[in-house]
This record gives structure tokens, sequence and C-alpha cells, in this order.
């Protein structure tokens, strides 16, 4: 607790040292001129179309299936992806 209270105070010390440091050093010097800064916004995101409810009943469907099987991981990635190739039916 005592070490805690230590670094705070240097903490607070320290920031307002620095305050000051900087409020002085601003009175003294000039601003540089004003300079235009060009920004370049990120490439938009692709909007996701919205699942029709035929598609989505077909990936419930794959997904039921799916479980009762017993599936994960990676064997259950494929069967859904053969699944819905199927549209909603098991895959032979």
């Amino acid at each position: 607790m005592r070490i805690a209270s230590i670094l705070v105070s240097i903490a607070i010390v320290g920031s307002a040292a620095t305050g000051a440091f900087a409020a002085a050093t601003s009175t003294t010097t000039t601003q540089p001129a004003a300079t235009t800064t060009t920004t370049t916004t990120p490439p938009a995101k692709k909007a996701t179309k919205a699942m029709t409810p035929e598609k989505t009943a077909i990936s419930k469907q794959c997904s039921a299936l799916a479980d009762a099987k017993g599936l994960h991981g990676k064997d259950r990635e494929k069967f859904r992806a053969a699944c819905k190739k199927n549209g909603g039916k098991a895959p032979s």
C-alpha cells in the first residue's frame, strides 16, 4: 500500500511538472503555420447480403442433421457445406 501511494505521488508530481513545462514552452515559442492534412478513409466494408428465408431454413436443417450425427469441427463444416449444396438434404 505504501509503495502504491509513493508511485501515485510521483506520477502526480511528474504530470504537474510536465504541464508546467509545456505551458512555459508554449508561451515562448511560435506556432507553425496551419498545415493542411489529408486523411484517407478506410475502404468501405462489403455489405453482407441478408439470407433469404429459404436459405436460412436450409442452413438450419443442415445444422440439425449435423447435430443428429454428432459432428464437430471440420467434419461438421464439410457436412454442412455439402448439405447446403444439396438443398438441405444429407449428402449421399
